[in-house]
């Protein structure tokens, strides 16, 4: 699962849940209940403006047993925790934001964004006969790149002829750019309806 699904994920979890908070205390706050005439369960909090969300009894129900304070600063630190970590991953980058390619002036350097490299080696991939789709980007650091790879065929498509297109296409173009080797983890998709999708994956050198 990649970052952004994963990122995607946590935000709708929590605007859900913010979103249903949100409800129960304007529903309460605005005493909703009784003016629709709708009788809730007596466990339900809130269900009228003089009404607090967590009443005395609800706050201090487990407090005198043993495992409540434990468990209580377990999660609140698992919560810190895992709200540090996330943080933290969107900061952290997954490779080089600018990567140096060589020119002819001396004494000149010169600096190609690698979003702006792998966005060139997407939109030639693209280009190649039977590519239906591909997602291309760079990772590790700026003396050792990684170039990732992910295409899918059309259903008829050749993986073999598929691999030679993408060698001797982008990723020539790719190198000769960078001026030096660049090695390339290629994963390739070929759909085959209406059976299941065929996955190869290999690695170009």
């Amino acid at each position: 699962m990649s970052r952004s699904t994963v990122n995607r994920v946590l935000l709708g979890l929590a605007g859900v849940l913010l979103l249903a908070g949100g409800a129960l205390v304007l529903a309460g706050g605005l005493d909703l209940y009784g003016r629709l005439g709708v009788r809730m369960p007596h466990w339900w909090p809130l269900t009228s403006p003089d009404q607090p969300v967590l009443s005395d009894a609800s706050r201090t129900r487990w407090s005198g047993e043993a495992w409540w304070w434990p468990v209580l600063f377990a999660v609140l630190g698992l919560t810190v925790a895992g709200s540090l970590w996330w943080l933290f991953a969107q900061v952290r980058r997954s490779g080089p934001g600018s990567v140096p390619v060589p020119v002819a002036t001396e004494g000149v350097t010169l600096r190609v964004r690698s979003r702006a490299l792998a966005d060139a080696v997407e939109t030639e991939t693209v280009a190649l006969p039977e590519v239906v789709r591909v997602q291309a980007r760079l990772t590790g650091r700026p003396k050792r790149l990684l170039l990732r790879a992910a295409v899918r065929l059309t259903p008829d498509g050749d993986p073999a002829t598929a691999v030679d297109h993408f060698h001797a296409g982008p990723l020539a173009h790719a190198r000769t750019t960078l001026g030096r080797d660049l090695p390339t983890d290629l994963r390739l998709q070929v759909a085959r309806p209406p059976g299941p999708r065929r996955e190869a994956s290999r690695r170009v050198v």
